[in-house]
C-alpha cells in the first residue's frame, strides 16, 4: 500500500504540475494571438524592423476584400501605424500610436471589452484617444484629459496633434498597455498625411491549426508583402512553444526520479522485511532467476495499479480547475508584468497521459532491479536464522 500511494501521490502531483504549466502557456498564447498580434499579418517588406510611416501597404483596400472573403478568415483589421512622443503635463513618453478602425478592432481582439472606464474612442467630438490604465497612472490622466501626439509624418517632418482621453484601457499585459494607444484611423491618417494609408492589416482566422498553411499561401499569393504568423511576429512566442515539450519533458522526470528512489527504497525495505520467507523459498528450491522476477513482478503490479489511479487523479483535478479555472489573484500583480492572466485553465492533452504511463512502466522496472539483485545475493541458511 505504501508502494501504491507513493506512485499514486507522486504522478497525481507531476501530472497535474504539467497540466498547470500547459494552461499557462496556452492562456499566454491565446492572449497574445486575441490581444497583440492575430494569427498573422501584412505589412511592406521591413516594416516590423524600421517602423517607417512611408511604408504603408499599396491596394490595402482590395487585400481586405480578399481577406474577408475566405471562408477560413474569421476577422481582418487594417491599422494605420505611428511611433510618437506622448506629452502630458505630468511629463513624457515614447508611445505607439494606432490608428484603428473601432467595430474591426472590436471583433479581431475585443478591445471594447477592455475599457474600464469611459468609451470605446465615442463621447468625444474630435481626436478621441484611448489608453491605458498604467499610462493615466504614470502620467496623471483622466477622462477628458488633454495630451499631445508628437511624430514624424509621411513627408519626413515633425507634427502634433492634441487628443482627449475618450477611455482607458486594461489588458493582462501591463508591457503591452504602456506602450499602446489608440486613435481613430482617419484622425491619425490625417495628422500624418496620409489618407487611406494603411501599414498593417491583421488576420483571425476560425481554426488554429490553419496558421502556418495560410500564412505560406498568403507569402506566395503577395510576394511583395511580408507575410508573417504569430510566431514570427512574437519570437518569444516562438522559443516558448518549441520549448514547452523539453519543460514538460524536465518536469516529469524530476518527479519520475523522485519516485524512482521512493521505489527503490520501499522495495529493498520489503525484501530485507522478508528475508527469512526469501531464505525459504530458497531452501525449498525456488531459483534464483525465479526470486528475481517475482520482485520485478511485484514491483511492476503495484506500479500498475498506483500509476493509473495516480494519472486519474490528476485527470480529475485538471478537468475540474480547467472548467473554473485557479484564481491567482493575490499574485495578479506580478503575473501582469509578465503578461499572463491571473486565472490559469490547466490542461493537458491526451498524449501526455500515455507518454506518462510508458515511462511508470519503466521505471518500475528500473526501480525493481536494485531490491531484487540484493534478494539474489541472500544465502539460505543466513537468511533462515535471519529474525
Amino acid at each position: 500500500m505504501v508502494v501504491i500511494a507513493a506512485i499514486a501521490l507522486g504522478l497525481w502531483a507531476g501530472v497535474f504540475i504539467m497540466g498547470f504549466y500547459h494552461g499557462i502557456f496556452d492562456q499566454k498564447i491565446s492572449d497574445v494571438i486575441s490581444t497583440e498580434v492575430s494569427h498573422l499579418q501584412f505589412h511592406q517588406p521591413n516594416y516590423t524592423e524600421e517602423f517607417d510611416v512611408k511604408l504603408d501597404i499599396p491596394g490595402a483596400n482590395q487585400l481586405l476584400d480578399v481577406l474577408q472573403k475566405d471562408s477560413r478568415v474569421k476577422q481582418v483589421a487594417a491599422r494605420t501605424l505611428s511611433m510618437a512622443m506622448l506629452g502630458a503635463p505630468k511629463g513624457n513618453l515614447g508611445v505607439k500610436v494606432n490608428g484603428i478602425d473601432t467595430l474591426a478592432e472590436a471583433q479581431i481582439r475585443g478591445l471594447d471589452q477592455a475599457v474600464i472606464e469611459g468609451e470605446f474612442l465615442a463621447g468625444i467630438r474630435q481626436n478621441p484617444v484611448l489608453i491605458s490604465q498604467k499610462l493615466a497612472e504614470k502620467l496623471q490622466l483622466k477622462l477628458k484629459s488633454k495630451i499631445i501626439l508628437q511624430l514624424q509624418n509621411q513627408s519626413g517632418e515633425i507634427t502634433a496633434g492634441a487628443f482627449r482621453v475618450a477611455g482607458i484601457f486594461k489588458t493582462i499585459n501591463v508591457m503591452y498597455d504602456e506602450a499602446n494607444v489608440f486613435v481613430l484611423q482617419s484622425d491619425l491618417q490625417n495628422l500624418l498625411g496620409m489618407p487611406g494609408g494603411m501599414h498593417e492589416v491583421a488576420v483571425l482566422l476560425h481554426e488554429n491549426d490553419q496558421v502556418e498553411a495560410f500564412t505560406t499561401e498568403m507569402a506566395s499569393k503577395y510576394p511583395d508583402l511580408e507575410v508573417k504568423s504569430w510566431m514570427d511576429l512574437s519570437p518569444g512566442m516562438r522559443y516558448m512553444v518549441e520549448s514547452m515539450d523539453t519543460m514538460m519533458g524536465i518536469i516529469l522526470s524530476i518527479i519520475l526520479l523522485a519516485l524512482l528512489f521512493g521505489i527503490i527504497n520501499t522495495m529493498l525495505m520489503a525484501v530485507l522485511e522478508r528475508v527469512r520467507e526469501i531464505g525459504m523459498l530458497m531452501a525449498v528450491g525456488m531459483s534464483r532467476m525465479r526470486i528475481f522476477f517475482m520482485i520485478i513482478l511485484e514491483t511492476v503490479m503495484l506500479s500498475l495499479v498506483g500509476g493509473p489511479l495516480g494519472m486519474l487523479l490528476g485527470f480529475i483535478c485538471i478537468a475540474w480547475t480547467g472548467h473554473t479555472g485557479m484564481n491567482l489573484s493575490s499574485y495578479s500583480e506580478a503575473m501582469e508584468q509578465m503578461g499572463y492572466s491571473a486565472i490559469i485553465h490547466p490542461s493537458l492533452a491526451a498524449g501526455y497521459y500515455f507518454q506518462v504511463a510508458a515511462e511508470v512502466i519503466l521505471m518500475a522496472l528500473a526501480a525493481s532491479i536494485y531490491p531484487a539483485l540484493r534478494a539474489l545475493k541472500l544465502k539460505p541458511v543466513e537468511a533462515l536464522r535471519k529474525i
